[in-house]
């Protein structure tokens, strides 16, 4: 059992179990059936979303900036990641480089920050297919709590428009490895890296630093390398549309 957990179990008074779900009175969340389809067809009859540590959100952005620079690395839409992590106190987080087009890594509580995306575009979940190990979210909530604060790798995003980054039809296999802790990360870079430091993808092929939003959402990709080790493909469901009902 790692420390963190030992830890935790140990302290009087710290609820270690996850509570999902919204507070009565506030937002209703839903799901539509899963696709791997970048529009915003509602498919399907909505069931009831209870997020879990794991699952991966991902959102479109109509700034025109992010819209260009995207189509520009070839990274295209969907332009926005982030992971659900567990606080100490149970309650659940959405974790994100940059979110809201701001400059920090951040968590932030999940249902109002899922809200204020989807009033600016659509929003989608991959849901993790079997939930996490009590090991698995200590080290998901340790890795969190480590680089919440840090700052947003604008730099490093701007290379993926060179030809110095780290994606390509052959340096990928050998570039854009986990690299742990950082002192700044771009948003799926930050996912890549929760999910390795968690145990939940495969250090030795997974790609933080050469993979974007798009290689989250499909389970295959223009990159070559990435293509045979699609990070999520195995254990998440594929993306579903997530919409609210204000209660």
């Amino acid at each position: 059992m790692p420390l963190l957990l030992t830890l935790l179990l140990a302290l009087p008074g710290v609820d270690v179990s996850v509570r999902a779900g919204p507070p009565e009175g506030e937002i209703g969340s839903y799901l539509y059936d899963p696709a791997f389809c970048l529009d915003e067809v509602l498919r399907g009859t909505p069931r009831r979303y209870v997020p879990r540590p794991g699952d991966v959100m991902l959102a479109t952005d109509k700034n025109l900036f992010w819209k260009i620079t995207h189509d520009l690395a070839f990274a295209f839409e969907p332009h926005n990641s982030a992971i659900v992590v567990a606080r100490r106190d149970g309650s659940l987080a959405t974790f994100e480089a940059g979110p809201n087009d701001t400059m920090r890594v951040r968590r932030l509580d999940m249902l109002p920050h899922l809200k204020e995306y989807a009033d600016k575009g659509p929003v989608w979940i991959r849901k993790k297919k079997t939930p996490l190990t009590p090991d698995q979210i200590a080290c998901l909530t340790d890795f969190a709590e480590r680089h919440d604060g840090k700052i947003f790798a604008l730099q490093r995003l701007g290379l993926q428009l060179t030809p110095f980054r780290p994606r390509g039809p052959i340096r990928t296999a050998f570039l854009g490895k986990p690299r742990g802790d950082l002192l700044s990360y771009y948003c799926s870079e930050l996912v890549l890296e929760a999910t390795v430091a968690a145990g939940l993808t495969d250090p030795v092929t997974t790609r933080p630093g050469a993979s974007y939003p798009c290689d989250l959402f499909y389970d295959h990709s223009l990159n070559r390398y990435i293509n045979r080790h699609s990070p999520l493909a195995a254990d998440w469901e594929p993306p579903a549309r997530w919409h609210y009902i204000n209660r």
